[in-house]
């Protein structure tokens, strides 16, 4: 008498639980104590970015800056030839002279197009008022202070703002706590942002398959809104 297939785990075609995953669910357990007012019981993040009275940091990890910006002003040097003597060399010299004007001409038009440039790479730390980014090109963003936010994608926190020269700057910071740069920066000075009201600043299902997974969330997702909304 034959045996019955034992039926596979109701987990059994989840896609494995990623390092990705993991900072998700921190960022969930995170931001639930910042929204219910429980930051002071959080284990003390060691960082060396200064914090303001008051402050604190919530997070560190990896990171990459970069800065939507041309790389030229689209001038180049355009050179003229006076050239003497046989015409073939004159023919020669006037052609080579167009040739190298248009070439030039070329790569101006081409560093005058904006373009994403990286910055380089650096620590990441996430606080209750900014994200500082650590680097030679050192960037400090406070929720306060920007413009626009945007989650590009999962790992990448996009934002505009205002620097000291009065220029509009346009940077994105890659990072895996890039949901959580986000949502602190909407329900800090963007409680209307469409991604926070709709909840898509995580992925959709993320609550449920922590919970089949056996690594169930806090329900940072409802939180927000509803705080947002105060």
């Amino acid at each position: 008498m034959g045996h019955s297939p034992t039926p596979p785990p109701a987990n059994f075609h989840q896609p494995p639980w990623s390092p990705f995953d993991e900072y998700l669910w921190h960022s969930c357990d995170i931001l639930a104590d910042v929204l219910e007012g429980h930051v002071a019981r959080r284990p003390i993040v060691a960082t060396t970015a200064r914090l303001g009275h008051g402050d604190r940091a919530l997070a560190t990890g990896p990171g990459l800056s970069l800065t939507w910006k041309a790389l030229g002003s689209g001038r180049y040097t355009h050179t003229r030839v006076a050239a003497f003597g046989h015409p073939a060399f004159v023919i020669g010299s006037l052609v080579g002279s167009a040739v190298g004007n248009s070439t030039r001409r070329r790569q101006a038009a081409r560093a005058a197009q904006p373009r994403w440039v990286v910055d380089g790479t650096g620590d990441v730390t996430l606080t209750l008022r900014r994200l500082h980014f650590a680097h030679a090109a050192e960037l400090d963003l406070e929720w306060g202070a920007l413009t626009s936010i945007e989650l590009a994608s999962a790992d990448v926190f996009q934002t505009s703002f205002v620097n000291t020269r009065g220029a509009r700057m346009t940077v994105r910071v890659q990072t895996p706590w890039a949901s959580l740069a986000f949502a602190l920066a909407a329900i800090t000075a963007f409680p209307a942002h469409p991604r926070l009201l709709n909840r898509s600043w995580l992925p959709a299902d993320f609550e449920q398959r922590c919970a089949r997974m056996g690594r169930p969330c806090r329900p940072a997702a409802h939180l927000a809104p509803r705080s947002g909304g105060t």
